[in-house]
Order: structure tokens, then sequence, then C-alpha cells
């Protein structure tokens, strides 16, 4: 086996990073990004399956006569956001750009898959999984819908995410609840518009939309034990009034965050009770649609020690933190912790915008860390002679 010069490995990695930034494709649409990755992965040597959950990649690595297997995952997509960043690399997609970092993830694993193709030092099988469709919550369901297990069997996955704020170089995850479950709802109430002149000869629905959504942060406030996590957030209120005309219609749309699914039963079912009682009280009609897109994040405790110890391997141990406390974002990667165990962590993007915003960009310094952390974790959980 060759040990591949690591400078030059960074640089390739960056140059791979900035031509998937320049043309960032959102979930389920990331054809020209799959083709791109199936494309290096072949030319590393691994055996690769395309088109797995509609745009998924994935690649395999055999070496020794190990009969483990374990998965490194990146996300490839990227967002309905238009950049606004100067570099020469910018998104040449209007209105779609990389504000994630994905371009990063899928630059690491990649690299990744190279230094392990080359350089070996593992005994049984490593999956290389690039995921479509991370940001809506679609494209992990979509690879296992897909028979991603059947036909690609691993024991356990790990996977990464950059974090803007913590220093380059700096690793942190923590056992247990790691990020949220999201779930979304549309409250729409019906009444009767009418002249702004004359309320009292309709049913509008503003005033009563108004009152729902001061009443919605209740619940955390005063449903949910305050020894339980949750989050209920009004973003969008939309009604079909105008300067002159009461609204009848009134749309109240949001997300909600919890860590237990018996905690979002609870903030579905005093939403309901609410918006019922808001609407009678009222005199308009609600219909409540509440669904569940994210489910969340739980470490597995004994691959997160593995994962710290895989990071101590490649860095110095003060870079290696335990997370004071969970997030409540959330991550798709979840989905496959249904299935096996795994562990996700975060790596120190630096002092740069922050995610989904017009102005971030993945910092190409990380670059390396990850991908040695990658193969770092596939060396330790595949060990030679074990």
């Amino acid at each position: 086996m060759a040990e591949l010069d690591q400078q030059a490995l960074h640089s390739e990695m960056a140059a791979w990073r900035r031509d998937l930034h320049a043309h960032p494709e959102f979930g389920f649409e990331e054809r020209r990004t799959a083709a791109f990755v199936a494309e290096k992965l072949r030319a590393f040597g691994l055996e690769v399956a395309e088109g797995v959950g509609g745009t998924g990649v994935v690649g395999t690595l055999t070496r020794g006569s190990g009969n483990r297997a374990i998965a490194l995952r990146a996300d490839m997509d990227a967002l309905r956001i238009a950049e606004q960043g100067k570099q020469a690399w910018r998104s040449q997609t209007p209105g779609t750009m990389h504000a994630c970092g994905h371009d990063g993830h899928t630059s690491m694993l990649l690299g990744a898959a190279k230094l392990l193709a080359n350089e070996g030092g593992f005994d049984g099988t490593v999956r290389f999984i690039f995921q479509p469709a991370e940001e809506w919550g679609r494209g992990a369901l979509a690879m296992l819908d897909d028979g991603l297990l059947e036909r690609f069997p691993f024991e356990e996955i790990f996977g990464l995410h950059n974090m803007p704020g913590l220093p380059i170089g700096h690793f942190e995850t923590r056992s247990g609840p790691v990020m949220s479950a999201e779930d979304n709802f549309e409250i729409v109430l019906k009444g009767l518009g009418g002249h702004a002149a004359r309320p009292h000869a309709g049913q509008e629905t503003l005033v009563a939309a108004c009152a729902l959504v001061v009443n919605l942060q209740t619940i955390v406030s005063r449903r949910l034990s305050p020894a339980d996590v949750g989050v209920v957030s009004v973003t969008e209120l939309i009604t079909d009034g105008t300067r002159n005309a009461l609204p009848g219609l009134a749309r109240i749309l949001g997300d909600c965050r919890s860590f237990r699914s018996e905690v979002s039963a609870a903030i579905e079912k005093e939403m309901r009770r609410i918006a019922e009682g808001i609407a009678q009280a009222y005199n308009v009609a609600a219909e409540i649609t509440y669904t569940r897109e994210f489910v969340p994040l739980i470490n597995d405790a004994a691959l997160v020690d593995e994962a710290f110890a895989a990071a101590r391997m490649v860095l110095a141990n003060n870079v290696v933190h335990v997370a004071a406390e969970p997030m409540t974002a959330s991550e798709d990667f979840a989905r496959f912790l249904a299935h096996v165990p795994g562990c996700f962590v975060f790596m120190g993007n630096g002092d740069t915008a922050p995610l989904h915003n017009p102005a971030y960009d993945f910092n190409d310094e990380g670059l390396l860390h990850g991908a040695r952390f990658h193969a770092a974790v596939a060396r330790r959980r595949l060990a030679l002679g074990s």
C-alpha cells in the first residue's frame, strides 16, 4: 500500500469541494454530484452502486478477510438559498447554494475513501454512503426503502457535520440525545371575510390567528414538564386580507422540536386542543395538519467512545470535547440509527457565517481533519488482527 501525500490530498479535496460548491443541487436532483462522486470512487478502485434511493451513491471497499462491515455517511444536497458570497467558486445555480457544508462533507468522505483505498490499515468492509435530500428529511428513508441495508449490509454507521463557531481541528459529540425530532404543523382558520369598516358583519380570522399564535407558546411553558425539552415555533402567518378587507382565511405554519416521542405527542395534542378552542371562541373553523419530519438523533454510548478515540488518533487530545448539551436542530442521519447503532459528530468550521446563511462557506482548512477522522474510525472499528 502506498502512503498518500497529505498536502496533495488536501489540495485535491479543496478542488473537489469548490467544484461541488459551484454546482449545487437540491434534494433528489443531485445527478451531477452523484456522477462526480461515482467517478471518483471508481477511480480509487471501489465497487460503486448508483441510483440508490434516487440519487444516492454507495461505494464499497474491502480489505483482508474480516467479515465485519461499517458505514461512513455524507450528505450531498444543497439549499434553496441565493448565495451572497464573492469567492471564485460561488454558486453558478441561481437561488441554490451549499449553505450547510454538504459539499465539504462529500469531499471529506471522498478523501477518506482515497486514503483507505491507497493505504489500507483495516480488515473488513467499509461502505461509503453518499446520501441525497438530507435537508428535507427524505433521503435516508429513500435509501433504506431502496434496500440499503439488505444490498449493502453494515453493523454500525458514523457521520459528521461541520459547525461554525467551533475552532478548526476540534471535534465534539455526546452519547444519548444529540439532535431533536422536527414536527411540522399547519393550522388553517376559516371564517367569513368582509369590509374592514364592518367587522361585526363577518367572522374574520386575523384576530383569532393572533390569539392562537400567542396561546401556542403556552404549550411548552405550561403544558410540558420543565424536565422535558420542547420548542414550538410559529414561522408564518398568511391571510387573504388586504388593506381594507378583513381576511376570511388565515394559515399558521411552523415547527416543533423534541427529543422524546411522548413529548411530540403531547405537543400535538395540546396544539389541537388550543386551536379548536380558539376557533370556537372566535366563531371560525380550524383545520390542523401535524406531521413528523425528522426523528431524534440518539448516539450509541460505546460508539461515541470509539469516535472520540478515533479523533484522538489524528488530533491532539485537548481538541476532542464532550458536547455540553443536545441541540434542537434536526438531522436525517437519525433514520439510520433506527436500524443500526452509530455516532454523529461535529467538527469545527472556524469563525464563519452560520449554517443556512447566504454568506456561509465551508472552511477548506478542515477537509483533511475530516478525511483522517473517517479513516481512523474505519481502522479502529475494523482493526487488523481483531
